[in-house]
């Protein structure tokens, strides 16, 4: 009986080889997740208690890339803290599922956000809406970006994703989103993001072009650091073995 239940444990705690740290866990796991999902729930809160003529419109503010990948991260988290709570591999694959579209997303707004509100606030930032809060702003644009790619270096499985499905899926992202945001256009007759309105209709479809092969590279850049750190995993053909091609040292060494 005493074996069975060590092949049990044994069994839920395995994780891959490549995987820095374990989760799902109770331990740091479940703290990262906890404090993301925290910082989440702060950002949400910070739409009521701060209301501007959005929370009123229609598609409230879900209008906004960064909300629905807010959401998105907060799903991804939800999933992630369950599984650390119940140690259950289902849950924890539909967390590293949902990981391979939340977090390219976030990365790509981070980028997105940041970059264009150094070339000009306008660009992002209504006239009409009041000035967001310094903590805030990190906690829409940069903590979950930050959460999402610590949960996937050192709490996660390797992305087996490849470049073409990548790329699709991060097509049917952008250009769904192109589609939201005109919908809510035609019932609004504004839209969330101020450089909407500057540009014309095949400048924002290269715009949203631009995203996917954008997100599709930050993808492809987390592969890449994710081997760095925690390095690779390559198939031997002639008997199936799999070799690691670092000792986990961050440096490879």
């Amino acid at each position: 009986m005493s074996d069975m239940a060590e092949k049990a444990a044994d069994k839920l705690l395995k994780h891959h080889p490549l995987q820095r740290l374990p989760s799902p866990s109770r331990g740091a796991s479940a703290v990262l997740h906890s404090l993301g999902l925290a910082s989440f729930a702060y950002s949400f809160s910070y739409l009521v208690r701060n209301p501007n003529p959005v929370n009123d419109s229609y598609g409230w503010h879900m209008q906004y890339l960064t909300i629905i990948g807010l959401a998105l991260a907060t799903a991804t988290f939800t999933v992630g803290l369950l599984a650390d709570l119940t140690l259950s591999h289902r849950l924890f694959q539909l967390k590293n599922f949902l990981s391979v579209a939340s977090a390219p997303i976030e990365c790509l707004i981070s980028v997105l956000y940041w970059g264009l509100r150094a070339i000009d606030p306008s660009l992002v930032l209504p006239d009409w809406a009041p000035p967001i809060a310094l903590p805030a702003d990190l906690s829409f644009h940069a903590v979950p970006s930050i959460s999402l790619v610590v949960d996937l270096l050192f709490f996660s499985p390797p992305y087996t994703i490849a470049f073409l499905p990548a790329f699709g899926l991060s097509g049917v992202i952008a250009f769904g989103y192109w589609f939201w945001i005109e919908r809510c256009y035609r019932f609004n007759n504004f839209y969330p993001y101020p450089i909407f309105e500057i540009l014309t209709t095949t400048q924002r479809i290269g715009l949203f072009g631009f995203s996917a092969l954008l997100m599709t590279t930050a993808t492809a850049s987390l592969v890449w650091l994710y081997g760095y750190i925690n390095g690779k995993e390559l198939e031997n053909t002639s008997n199936g073995d799999l070799h690691r091609t670092k000792s986990g040292n961050v440096k490879g060494e």
